[in-house]
């Protein structure tokens, strides 16, 4: 985890500041969320916004009212004066005209500020979204202000909290990451014997609903555990207000405004206690905890158990709910204290460790020092722990640590030794040529040599070994450690301090470089992947970049499975053979379910953690693209977080990749679609423009020939007849392909007017006179129907068109019903009949061009009228759909929607009209 601030001088991180600088230019376009919160109904959420929403109106903000609930409170329903108050739209549901909040006419209309209340209301069936927060969301990408209200119960999170409370369980609830979101939150608190006398004089709920609810949900224990976890939730979401601003001033002191807690994870045996115990600690003062080791130049000479126990510790620290990091640096102490301040952690917990040396103090002291505004907590020695230290001390039992010998670099001392043999044989010849100082410059150089390639200990020992080779075989009297002149010990002593200096620097900067280098290669590998899939296009080039890409970085054996259109995973159809073996004994359910649930799986994981693999999902912005199943060489590595968090990262660019592959392909099909139809458009329309001159010249030849005089003999007019009908037929049909092409390419302009539907029922029944011969024709249309705002000549040939298509499918003697009625801000249209109905599936289908009911059929048509009918009603801000009839008698019903808008205002005749009193004195 990386901190925004650096351990030794608290300077802002570049990367943290730009990356906020980055989320501020992202939302900059977005409007603003207020959410006024409260701990139940009745505190004063929606009064609190209409007061503030009214003041910023009195300062010249637009503000609309969009949906305000007022439950029959008079004191609420009396501040909506003064505000512009958003229509609800009428939504049919269940054989009721629900009123909800008109989304569109909000986006249409797009105030400054709106208010919605209730943000987690579930909107009705067949709304564009199925809540309310939805909606605020498409408001707020629209760059419109939004206020609103939310009760406490309805945070997803606490809602089994506040069930096993008050014994309700509440079905409405949001996210709470939309509440985190929020650019700010207002809590509007309420004491609960206050608002139990608010609900006893009717200002909650009307008395007989009052009373009931004071039974129930309204007892005062309620009240008072909603109102803490309000105050809570409240405080959780302020913190992170605080952290925010304390990174864009550079604060780095410890502001103590929560109970947030930071363990430090050692190498100690105790550290599990130290876990344990912090918490507990977390749990009973409800504090967020991070628990953190830090890796020191010491630390990484342990041995690989004792290093594999620390990364267990941690782990434990991950499963009850800690946030972990494994930090470098080469003091404890500092890095901790840096940590703390950087993440604003009010108390450090530490374990109680005892000194190695009288001179030597420990962490806690180190760290009290350091940051002295910290609260320190340390945790004692469990008691299993401290038995085992008295019978160490007592020789009753061997001490538990690592055998010498295992934890001794031996090579390191050996090649010590080595080193300071050579130089004292190669400074042995050229005693008689050089000065002691330079000899002494010799072994100074070996001191350094050992400390680069070999560590602290090794180089101590070299220089302890130096000063005494250098006083054994130089110092006179030479081959005695006696010395002759007293400031030979001070060059000892000289050489003794410079050789630790330089050991300890050089140790510590190796150390340094080493974690440079490791962070530099997790680096330079994210970048060569990122890079390798940006230019790949294919999911095999997917499949073989990322198992050669993590077979390098992470040693392990990969294999990559994608799902097929059911979203069941496949293996891949060719399978190199080095994965052979992962593909063979891998468990194909383990990696459905990490699939399913888009979460890891197997080792390292909380979930079949004995598994020998790890099934990683590839979340895609979108949906799951895949999962990555993983055979490490060695299940340590797995456990580190920072390798962790590396896989983590580059599972993400794999499944982006692949989201990316599969749009790319959706786009080429797209374009591939687009330029057929679009030369489908062409040939349409040159035809049917070539058409109609020779079909309109055969119409009045038909139509002459019938009409002639003297009349044909009677076989000759029945062919005239056939042959006029006919040309009318196949002149329909280029008609129809003809305007199918100009709605297209979007010639088509529409001749809107407000008018009477009446009128276009009548002329589209005469028009369609001759189709409807042997059909029996029912009009249910509805009185005092308002003006609607249409085109009449694109309208009457909707009506056509469905008419024409409800004969042509049902039998003569069949029932047509033609009904029109206002529904909500809409007309409803609905064209029925009584034939066979519509084929199962095809109910959108239908209205696709070149789409008919009856693939093989002998009726006349090539599918393209229902299609002009979608195109025409469209294009009027409407919708159009089919269904087929099942209550009572078969059919099919089809109905399209006009909006209504409001009509323009009509002129009053008696204003215009003068008196009698008037005329008589103007008489």
């Amino acid at each position: 985890m990386s901190s925004p601030y650096s351990n030794d001088n608290l300077r802002p991180d570049p990367d943290a500041l730009l990356a906020q600088l980055q989320v501020q230019e992202s939302l900059a376009g977005r409007g603003k969320l207020r959410i006024y919160f409260g701990a139940s109904a009745g505190v004063g959420k929606t009064y609190a916004m209409l007061g503030a929403a009214h003041k910023l109106h009195s300062e010249g903000r637009e503000v609309l009212a969009g949906v305000i609930e007022s439950h029959g409170r008079a004191e609420t329903a009396a501040m909506l004066n003064g505000l512009e108050l958003l229509p609800m739209k009428q939504v049919a549901y269940r054989d009721k005209q629900l009123p909800e909040f008109d989304l569109d006419a909000a986006l249409q209309r797009k105030p400054s500020l709106i208010l919605v209340d209730e943000l987690a209301h579930s909107n009705a069936s067949g709304s564009r979204h199925p809540k309310r927060w939805q909606d605020v969301e498409e408001l707020l990408n629209a760059g419109i202000d939004v206020f609103t209200t939310l009760n406490v119960q309805h945070l997803e999170s606490l809602n089994d909290v506040v069930g096993g409370i008050t014994g309700i369980r509440v079905a409405e609830t949001l996210p709470d990451t939309v509440f985190d979101a929020a650019d700010e939150v207002v809590l509007v608190d309420l004491p609960a014997d206050e608002l139990l006398n608010r609900l006893k004089l009717g200002k909650v709920y009307k008395l007989p609903q009052a009373e009931r609810a004071s039974r129930n949900f309204f007892r005062k224990g309620n009240l008072i555990a909603l109102r803490e976890l309000a105050l809570r939730r409240t405080a959780d979401r302020l913190q992170g207000d605080v952290q925010a601003y304390r990174i864009e001033k550079s604060i780095g002191a410890v502001w103590q405004t929560d109970a947030a807690l930071l363990a430090c994870v050692g190498p100690s045996p105790s550290a599990e206690h130290v876990i344990r115990s912090t918490a507990r600690l977390a749990t009973q003062l409800n504090a967020e905890w991070h628990a953190v080791y830090v890796e020191t130049p010491r630390l990484q000479r342990f041995p690989s158990a004792k290093r594999e126990r620390i990364l267990k510790t941690l782990k434990l620290a991950q499963d009850l709910g800690a946030t972990t990091a494994v930090l470098a640096g080469n003091e404890v102490a500092a890095v901790m204290a840096g940590y703390a301040r950087s993440h604003n952690f009010s108390k450090i917990i530490i374990g109680r460790s005892q000194r190695r040396f009288p001179w030597q103090a420990s962490h806690s002291a180190r760290i009290a020092a350091l940051a002295s505004d910290i609260d320190l907590i340390e945790i004692g020695v469990p008691p299993t722990r401290a038995a085992e230290k008295q019978e160490e001390a007592a020789g009753k039992i061997m001490p538990r640590h690592v055998p010498m010998q295992s934890r001794i670099e031996w090579w390191g001392y050996l090649w010590a030794l080595a080193v300071c043999v050579l130089v004292t044989l190669l400074a042995t010849p050229i005693l008689p040529f050089f000065d002691l100082a330079n000899i002494v410059m010799l072994y100074l150089l070996a001191e350094v040599l050992i400390a680069i390639r070999f560590g602290r200990g090794p180089a101590i020992f070299v220089a302890l070994l130096s000063i005494a080779s250098f006083d054994f075989f130089f110092v006179p009297p030479r081959f005695s450690f006696a010395v002759s002149d007293f400031q030979y010990l001070l060059t000892f002593g000289v050489m003794l301090a410079v050789g630790l200096t330089i050991t300890h620097l050089t140790a510590g900067l190796r150390y340094q470089a080493r974690i440079a280098s490791d962070r530099e290669a997790r680096s330079r590998a994210l970048f060569e992947f990122a890079r390798a899939l940006s230019g790949v296009l294919q999911t095999e080039q997917i499949f073989e970049t990322s198992r050669l890409f993590l077979q390098r970085s992470f040693q392990a054996k990969t294999l990559l499975l994608i799902p097929d259109d059911a979203g069941r995973l496949q293996m891949p159809a060719v399978i190199p053979d080095d994965v052979a073996n992962v593909a063979s004994a891998l468990d194909m359910g383990i990696a459905q379910w990490a699939f399913d649930n888009a979460s890891s799986a197997g080792i390292g994981t909380d979930t079949l953690p004995a598994s020998s693999y790890l099934y990683l999902p590839l979340v895609a912005p979108m949906r799951t693209r895949g999962v990555l199943v993983i055979l490490p060489y060695s299940r340590r590595w797995i456990l580190i977080p920072e390798q962790q968090q590396q896989l983590y990262t580059f599972a993400t660019l794999t499944a982006i990749a692949l989201e990316r592959v599969h749009y790319v392909e959706v786009a080429q099909d797209a374009l591939v679609r687009m330029e057929s139809e679009r030369l489908r458009n062409s040939l349409l329309s040159a035809l049917s423009h070539d058409l109609r001159t020779p079909l309109t010249a055969l119409i009045g030849l038909s139509e002459s020939l019938v009409l002639s005089k003297p009349p044909l003999q009677q076989h000759q007019q029945v062919l005239a007849g056939a042959l006029h009908s006919e040309m009318l037929r196949m002149s329909a049909l280029v008609t129809n392909l003809l305007d199918m092409a100009r709605i297209q390419s979007g010639e088509v302009k529409l001749n809107l007017q407000w008018q009477p539907f009446e009128e276009v029922v009548g002329s589209a029944l005469r028009a369609s006179g001759s189709a409807l011969l042997g059909h029996g024709v029912e009009i249910r249309v509805a009185h005092e129907l308002p003006l609607i705002r249409f085109d009449a000549v694109l309208i009457e040939r909707v009506l056509c068109n469905l008419l024409e298509n409800a004969a042509k499918y049902t039998p003569a003697g069949s029932h047509i019903v033609l009904a029109a009625m206002v529904n909500g801000r809409f007309l409803a249209v609905t064209v029925a009949d009584d034939g066979p109905g519509l084929p199962a599936g095809m109910e959108d289908a239908i209205f696709e061009k070149f789409t008919r009911g009856e693939r093989e059929s002998a009726k006349p048509g090539v599918g393209l009228g229902l299609a002009i009918c979608r195109a025409i009603v469209e294009a009027h801000g409407g919708t159009i759909h089919a269904r087929s009839v099942q209550s009572g008698h078969h059919g099919a019903e089809f109905i399209f929607t006009i909006p209504l808008g409001t009509p323009p205002s009509m002129p009053d005749p008696e204003e215009h009209e003068p008196s009698v009193g008037d005329d008589a004195e103007k008489a």
